[in-house]
């Protein structure tokens, strides 16, 4: 399990969120990311994302007052798509 803390990167964390799943996470793991919500739009954004990207989203669920916790298990893709059909 590992923590990323990507409130710096405000709205703009996706990309640097798909990045650390696809590169730092091993298939199995799981990924705690911290970030910023402002208007709210990121929470399902982030929810989506990462179902776009194939990965496990296992809890979101609000921090304090103005960060957002997601966890994330990075999937197989190879085993992801043999499930799926």
């Amino acid at each position: 399990m590992k923590r990323y803390d990507l409130r710096h990167l405000h709205d703009d964390f996706y990309t640097r969120m798909g990045e650390l799943i696809e590169s730092d996470l091993k298939v199995g793991e799981v990924g705690i990311f911290l970030f910023e919500v402002g208007d709210y739009s990121s929470i399902q954004k982030s929810a989506d994302f990462i179902k776009e990207l194939g990965h496990e989203l296992m809890n979101s669920l609000k921090f304090n007052e103005v960060d957002w916790t997601i966890v994330v298990k990075k999937v197989d893709k190879k085993i992801a798509k043999s499930e799926d059909g």
